[in-house]
């Protein structure tokens, strides 16, 4: 175990996010998206999952350690509810706070159809599906910089 670490952040996850670099895309998912299958086009190559962690938990795990980035319009996208694409689901609201609150700042948040969340989703670095039963719990967040002193 380690101090200051959240008992969310596996091993692998952790290493997923020291590999990572500032532009790079971190999928959360719940458990109906087909994490495994598209992880395996990803840059890390393989699935991370977290057992037993809803999407709002793993989202503040993550982002206890990761900045979002601040140099796009929008850090963060969801996939859109099939068929409605104006629809909120529950989880919509709680990932926003839990980003806003992580992030101490109001910050943005796209939508992208299904397919377009499939394709940018294939496109990252990693993907990491959590226990959340869903349904529409698939976001991307883009990894920001962190401002470290000079040595």
């Amino acid at each position: 175990m380690l101090r200051g670490i959240d008992r969310h952040l596996s091993a692998d996850l952790l290493h997923a996010l020291m590999l990572m670099g500032h532009g790079d895309d971190l999928v959360i998912c719940d458990v109906n998206h087909p994490a495994a299958s598209i992880a395996a086009d990803t840059t890390y190559g393989r699935l991370i999952d977290l057992p037993g962690c809803a999407i709002p938990q793993a989202a503040a795990a993550i982002l206890s350690v990761m900045p979002l980035d601040t140099f796009v319009p929008a850090p963060v996208w969801r996939m859109q509810v099939v068929g409605d694409p104006e629809g909120i689901v529950p989880v919509f609201g709680l990932m926003q706070a839990e980003i806003d609150r992580a992030e101490g700042r109001p910050v943005a948040m796209a939508a992208l159809e299904r397919f377009q969340f499939y394709a940018a989703a294939r496109r990252a670095f990693c993907i990491v599906r959590t226990s959340d039963p869903g349904p529409y719990g698939c976001f991307i967040l883009r990894k920001g910089v962190i401002d470290l002193p000079r040595l």
